[in-house]
């Protein structure tokens, strides 16, 4: 295999010698190359896409729909996408946020009784170069049955590998004289190492898409699949693929993105934060779109989520696609006789059966304790390993639906608890963490990501407090910030002046990126090209 391309690679990450030269091999390279090669521009492309569709959106006035140039697709009854594999036909329970950099967590989840895991070098992910490396060569290991006591891959529960999202770059990786996308610097070596491997033992290879914005770019993602089935000799439509409908703009478009990856698709998948972020990401500008506190009144049940829900469900289910729901976050405490224990358990059930009734075919759990409790409670509530024979003909979602903001207001709770998540993901981040674990349950660049939504939004409309009436003012939003920042280094037991420098770099972090006149598009963008993985001695 052989390409054109000018490479520049950075050396092995301390400790990391063997592993680095296990994945960087000659012929890997250049595939690497030659992928990144043949669709940098087309990244590119739809990179631009994305700020001229939110461009148009502003200049004119005008609101996400369904857009009748594709019309066609949406009332063709006739069209399926390609039979789920076997192995993706029952995933009742996955594992979510797993970064398979932790080897220990990701052994334990191999060894769990899950369906599935949700290998994830994105949001539950901190990409350094030493994170990337060991994850994707812990990977290798997974699938080569190099860890003791875990079952063979054909047995394990099944990886869902999720690549860094469109936005996310690779510092550490130049080809053609640019650093390179994420993605591609992912997917490309988590496929030449394993993909040939996956397909052997009928286990993949099966991919997560983040952060998918169009049916533009699902297109570009089954341009890829093909060129790689192809390269590397793999059976054609052999890579299948679950996108995350994260943002509003997705959601109009939910037909067309499985129409283009219609051979290469396993379904879609719905979550409550990312989603809730990019009202704000979109439309955060109009008071018509101020979302309320996330805290007391956003949740599943309210119009805007139940509708998106639901429409995902009977699109996913009229196509012959797997229809999956977001990830329990919160943590069973170890007591379970415990008042807290039952509290929290009562807490999940209630909003998994929320997604049950609505008809996914599965959903994630951040705790391993979760898996058992709530694969019986899929078992006990549906019938068969899936409900792809749940239609839901019932369901009729209008535009309006979807853009429906729940009313409520904003309170002092609310406001603390966003700015806590915001410094803490930050702080986590400069520690190469992409989670933390806050009041009983996991937070990730998810949450960090609709909290520093929420506050920057507040502050552009001067939203006033439900407490006390006071308008949220950079000025308040500054001095809540310090006294968390206080409080915070006790509860982080910073002990050192370079822990309390961090912590004062995160806090500035924050308030920086919160008071933005314009609105940073990801979150994750922010960390990783205007603070590129700064020095934890800052």
């Amino acid at each position: 295999m052989t390409t054109l391309a000018a490479v520049e690679l950075e050396n092995a990450p301390q400790g990391l010698q063997h592993e680095h030269e296990t994945l960087f091999t000659a012929d890997s390279v250049c595939f690497l190359a030659e992928l990144i090669s043949t669709f940098d521009k087309q990244v590119d492309e739809i990179l631009r896409h994305r700020v001229g569709r939110k461009m148009e959106l502003e200049q004119t006035g005008g609101l996400p729909g369904f857009s009748s140039l594709t019309s066609h697709l949406r009332e063709d009854r006739t069209w399926r996408v390609l039979p789920v594999p076997e192995r993706l036909q029952n995933r009742h329970v996955d594992i979510g946020d797993l970064a398979p950099s932790d080897t220990e967590r990701f052994i334990q989840a191999l060894r769990s009784k899950a369906q599935g895991i949700q290998v994830d070098f994105d949001d539950g992910n901190c990409p350094t170069y030493f994170n990337q490396i060991k994850g994707i060569f812990n990977v290798c290991k997974a699938v080569r049955n190099q860890f003791q006591g875990v079952p063979p891959i054909s047995k394990a529960p099944v990886l869902m590998l999720r690549p860094r999202a469109w936005n996310m770059v690779e510092h550490n990786m130049m080809v053609n004289g640019k650093e390179v996308p994420g993605p591609l610097f992912d997917f490309g070596l988590l496929m030449y190492h394993n993909g040939k491997l996956l397909v052997e033992n009928k286990s993949g290879p099966f991919f997560y898409l983040s952060k998918v914005e169009s049916y533009l770019e699902a297109r570009l993602w089954n341009n890829i699949f093909v060129w790689t089935e192809q390269k590397l000799g793999l059976p054609a439509y052999s890579i299948k693929a679950t996108v995350l409908i994260e943002s509003i703009l997705a959601t109009f478009e939910m037909d067309e993105i499985l129409f283009e990856l219609r051979d290469h698709t396993a379904g879609l998948n719905c979550g409550i934060w990312d989603y809730s972020a990019s009202f704000v990401n979109k439309l955060g500008d109009r008071s018509a779109f101020l979302l309320p506190d996330r805290s007391k009144y956003v949740n599943m049940e309210k119009l805007f989520l139940q509708s998106y829900m639901d429409l995902l469900v009977q699109t996913c289910h009229r196509r012959g696609a797997l229809a999956t729901g977001g990830m329990a976050a919160l943590l069973l405490p170890n007591d379970t006789q415990s008042a807290h224990y039952h509290s929290v358990m009562a807490t999940v059930t209630r909003l998994k059966m929320l997604e049950i009734n609505a008809g996914v075919d599965g959903f994630m759990v951040y705790d391993l304790k979760l898996i058992e409790p709530l694969q019986k409670l899929f078992q006990k509530h549906t019938l068969g390993p899936n409900q792809l024979h749940v239609l839901r003909e019932d369901v009729v979602v209008t535009p309006e639906d979807l853009l429906a903001m729940p009313s409520g207001g904003v309170t002092l709770h609310g406001l603390r608890y966003n700015i806590v998540v915001g410094i803490l993901f930050i702080e986590a981040w400069l520690t190469g963490r992409g989670h933390f674990f806050y009041l009983g349950q996991v937070e990730d660049s998810a949450t960090a990501e609709i909290s520093r939504s929420q506050v920057w939004q507040w502050i552009r409309h001067q939203v006033k407090l439900e407490d006390d009436d006071r308008a949220i003012s950079r000025s308040l939003v500054k001095t809540l910030a310090e006294e968390i920042r206080r409080e915070l280094q006790d509860f982080l037991q910073c002990n050192t002046e370079k822990a309390k420098r961090r912590l004062a770099t995160a806090t500035a972090m924050f308030l920086e990126v919160v008071q933005k006149r314009d609105f940073p598009e990801f979150f994750t963008t922010y960390l990783n090209l205007d603070h590129t993985f700064l020095s934890s001695s800052t």
